[in-house]
């Protein structure tokens, strides 16, 4: 908690001092420019002692209580996540320090020790990057057998932390990923939609195969991430400064700057991209199986039903997911979720489960008709009627 104190008149701060060591005694000079004094004084959340009233001085206080999704981070205010740097940890005044006296006391509360706790969340906590509100939820997590299970996992441990309804989203987004795509390709394809069934089912199981890593690399973390090694190169050091989403909160004491945040959009692109590349492969190519036994069970189909490009399509199917998928999920997770639902209904989890998943379901819809007339736009696709126009 920062308190900004303002005096009307030059008091005698000695008083104040002794009923809180944390505080220094500025020197006060006669020719300062303004005839207002500042104090800063930073104060841990349990500290009273700053409310007793002094009759030397009228204090104006301007409280701000940072939570678990921290200050704006988006490096561009010192004041909110400590300011830019190049690693992407401003840590502002104190902050550090700050968020270990926070975990430190919850875990003396708590009955528990930095040992009883995993080693990269013991040693987050011990340099002063993981606030007390992230060690409340990992300590409440840790009451269900599944959380304690995935816990045990470095991906999902970071994401629950971030966010506890993480693998609710997972759910509601592979649950529904076939439904939704299998309805938009009808609604794409209409009459053609039987004749082109091949092309379809490639479309669903690539759509299957890509919709956890969809969930998964665009999803907010809390970075547990020990810091590299001197000898590290600089383009090694900058993506690790990066954030996973690009949009993400920043929590108290860090900071992602504009480049930071571009840099996370590029690498999750290129880790979707070979997300994309690989389920395509395995998509069209048990599409392609499937035809050559329809040929060759059905001989009058031979000359209808044509395999579909391998190669092409996989590639297309990368540059879809780096691109239009990336940005698409970024934003839900990063900005509509994070940032626009999750505060507002934050004390109403089952509400807040419902929205996400009614707009997951409609981005996952809209997903479908994009590839779907994507795919014509480049050509690795035709409609049935402009083959038959071919012919």
């Amino acid at each position: 908690m920062a308190i900004s104190t303002c005096f009307f008149t030059g008091p005698t701060f000695s008083s104040l001092s002794n009923q809180n060591p944390k505080i220094s005694t500025p020197l006060l000079s006669s020719s300062a420019p303004s005839r207002f004094t500042h104090l800063r004084l930073t104060l841990s959340t349990s500290s009273t002692s700053i409310y007793h009233r002094q009759p030397s001085f009228i204090p104006y206080f301007s409280v701000n209580n940072n939570s678990l999704s921290g200050g704006d981070g988006g490096g561009d205010n010192n004041n909110n996540g400590g300011g830019d740097d190049s690693h992407g940890n401003g840590g502002g005044d104190g902050g550090e320090g700050q968020n270990k006296k926070e975990a430190l006391m919850l875990l003396a509360e708590s009955g528990r020790t930095l040992e009883s706790l995993p080693k990269d969340l013991a040693a987050a906590i011990d340099d002063g990057r993981i606030p007390g509100a992230v060690l409340s939820r990992f300590i409440e997590l840790e009451k269900s057998p599944v959380m304690r299970w995935l816990l045990q996992f470095g991906g999902f441990k970071e994401r629950l932390l971030a966010d506890d309804l993480f693998l609710a989203k997972v759910f509601f987004e592979c649950g529904v990923g076939m439904f939704t795509k299998t309805a938009a390709e009808y609604q794409r394809r209409g009459e053609n939609f039987f004749n082109e069934l091949e092309i379809v089912f490639a479309d669903v199981v690539m759509a299957i195969i890509a919709d956890f890593m969809l969930v998964y690399l665009p999803a907010p973390t809390v970075s547990l991430r020990p810091a590299l090694a001197v000898s590290a190169g600089s383009i090694a050091k900058f993506f690790h400064g990066c954030p996973d989403n690009a949009f993400q909160i920043a929590l108290p004491g860090t900071s992602y700057s504009l480049l930071h945040r571009i840099g996370a959009i590029a690498r999750n692109g290129t880790k979707l991209f070979g997300v994309g590349t690989a389920s395509s492969l395995v998509g069209t190519a048990v599409t392609n199986a499937l035809i050559n036994a329809r040929k060759a069970v059905d001989k009058s189909s031979a000359d209808e039903v044509e395999n579909v490009p391998i190669v092409s399509t996989s590639v297309a199917y990368g540059v879809y997911m780096a691109v239009s998928s990336n940005l698409r999920y970024q934003v839900l997770a990063g900005v509509i979720e994070q940032r626009i639902l999750e505060p507002v209904l934050h004390h109403h989890k089952v509400l807040l489960s419902v929205i996400c998943f009614a707009v997951r379901t409609g981005n996952t819809f809209l997903g479908s008709l994009l590839w779907v007339d994507y795919a014509r736009l480049i050509g690795i696709q035709k409609a049935h009627d402009e083959n038959k126009a071919l012919e």
